[in-house]
């Protein structure tokens, strides 16, 4: 029986080629909050987290792109310290999906 565990992620990557870094960007847009250009705020239980994930694999390329989750306590993100411009919203319990 699968998990329903919510969890927040910083998801954050460093894809070489503009079609695919596009195609990554549009997908995670449907899952969570864009903050910086390569960096998403991610709000997934644990079928969402193995469905996006299972969804990322099928534009990366394993030799030279590279995808980071770092899962965050609800202590920690309330910790977060923004410099400089704000996303216009903030990731809260809503589910995102594309």
């Amino acid at each position: 029986m699968p998990s329903v565990r919510d969890g927040f992620y910083l998801v954050c990557y460093d894809v070489v080629d503009n079609n695919r870094r596009n195609r990554i960007a549009k997908l995670l847009k449907g899952y969570g909050l864009r903050v910086q250009k390569s960096v998403f705020e991610c709000m997934l239980n644990d079928d969402q987290l193995q469905m996006v994930q299972k969804r990322l694999h099928k534009y990366l390329q394993p030799e030279e792109d590279q995808v980071r989750f770092y899962p965050m306590s609800g202590h920690t993100r309330r910790k977060v310290m923004i410099l400089g411009v704000q996303p216009d919203c903030e990731v809260d319990d809503d589910i995102f999906i594309a």
